[in-house]
């Protein structure tokens, strides 16, 4: 259960002011449709997320105990910096063009590939190698994932002003710091 919570917390929070969830803003935008959009992300999120976690999962069967903790404690404090670092989407995202998979499969190609090298993804790999706990790590990270972004889609811009985007990074770096502290103490 605590690979769950605290994977749910993480990414939850790592997610604010995110490309991802900035990119869920522009769907929202422009299709106006809510369910597939959010329905799409989270299957992209799924399907990246196990991906993620699988790396993560096979990692700890490469690298000894000492290895491991070394760059899970070093990789967390990177993301904690990394946290630090605000998000741009790309100003092209968004064409006047019709979708051409539809509103479902825009949003499912577009989340799986911003997604791609992220950090919450970069975190689901980390956590899973932590915990050995495939199955809970990826529930938490998607479901983190949907807690960010679903409102966006369906509050859309009224949500983003209200939210102070640079303590939510603040936050999430102290707590990436602590795991990483902690990991490299060889605590957890």
């Amino acid at each position: 259960m605590e690979a769950f919570l605290i994977s749910t917390g993480l990414v939850a929070l790592a997610e604010m002011g995110d490309k991802t969830q900035l990119l869920a803003l522009l769907l929202a935008i422009r299709f106006r449709k809510p369910w597939p959009i959010v329905a799409g992300i989270l299957v992209a999120t799924l399907f990246n997320h196990a991906l993620a976690g699988a790396v993560g999962t096979w990692v700890t069967t490469v690298l000894g105990p000492v290895w491991l903790r070394w760059i899970l404690g070093l990789s967390f404090l990177v993301m904690a910096v990394w946290m630090l670092i605000p998000d741009k989407i790309d100003e092209d995202a968004g064409g006047a063009r019709a979708p051409r998979w539809g509103v479902f499969g825009t949003t499912v190609i577009a989340f799986f590939l911003a997604e791609m090298g992220d950090k919450t993804q970069i975190a689901t790999v980390m956590l899973a190698a932590q915990y050995q706990a495939w199955v809970w790590v990826v529930a938490g990270t998607t479901l983190g994932m949907m807690l960010a972004n679903a409102p966006v889609v369906w509050l859309g811009e009224r949500m983003t002003r209200h939210i102070p985007i640079r303590l939510v990074h603040l936050v999430s770096a102290v707590i990436f710091a602590g795991l990483g502290l902690l990991a490299l103490l060889g605590w957890g």
